[in-house]
């Protein structure tokens, strides 16, 4: 039986995590610092970026919000013709007041404005929810979606119950809403509160 590789990235090796995940394969990085740095301009990007301008602007926007860590995804429409299907993924973080965990997860599914789909989540890490809505696209990004914008978001609550993850899928493939819910839960149920990694002894480089 194969197992699953998986690349980690060099922020989960850094002394101030508190918030581990994995994502499967199809995930792109975009260094958050870069990203802020970059051009809002598609024809002014350069290199990876090239073409990329109104996922540059879409991250901007979601790095005003708070967002700490922030991916593109890329997926072949096996339902379609075959195209590729882009996704945006950012994970931020919310400082909240403490209660029991399932009660955060329960407040912040309800405070989600146009929820389209609510369920809660049993994970690993405890008590969450998940919430599908759909969003206007802002004018300035310029993605052509006159269906907007589906985005899926589980708030997983911490263990001390006093911070919240908040993992986020936005596309405008708004027909894929049952597979970018799947997704993401699959996601969900990969996310620790606790360092998941090999201790640093054993000769690994790299901090996190």
């Amino acid at each position: 039986m194969s197992t699953a590789a998986y690349m980690i990235d060099d922020s989960a090796r850094r002394e101030d995590a508190d918030v581990w995940f994995a994502l499967p394969p199809g995930f792109v990085p975009f260094p958050l610092d870069e990203l802020a740095a970059s051009p809002c301009d598609a024809a002014q990007a350069e290199g990876p970026l090239t073409g990329l301008g109104p996922v540059l602007r879409l991250a901007r926007l979601l790095l005003e919000a708070g967002a700490v860590h922030c991916c593109l995804g890329l997926h072949a429409d096996d339902e379609g013709d075959g195209g590729q299907l882009l996704s945006l993924f950012t994970l931020a973080r919310r400082d909240t007041d403490w209660a029991p965990r399932s009660v955060l997860a329960g407040r912040a599914a309800a405070g989600a404005e146009g929820a389209e789909h609510i369920e809660t989540l049993d994970l690993p890490c405890g008590p969450a929810s998940l919430v599908q809505t759909r969003l206007k696209e802002p004018p300035e990004l310029g993605l052509g979606a006159p269906r907007g914008l589906l985005q899926v978001t589980a708030y997983v609550p911490s263990l001390d119950g006093r911070r919240i993850a908040i993992l986020s899928l936005a596309t405008t493939a708004v027909d894929h809403a049952q597979h970018y819910r799947d997704l993401l839960r699959d996601v969900a149920a990969t996310v620790s509160f606790e360092n998941p990694l090999p201790d640093m002894s054993d000769g690994v480089s790299g901090k996190d």
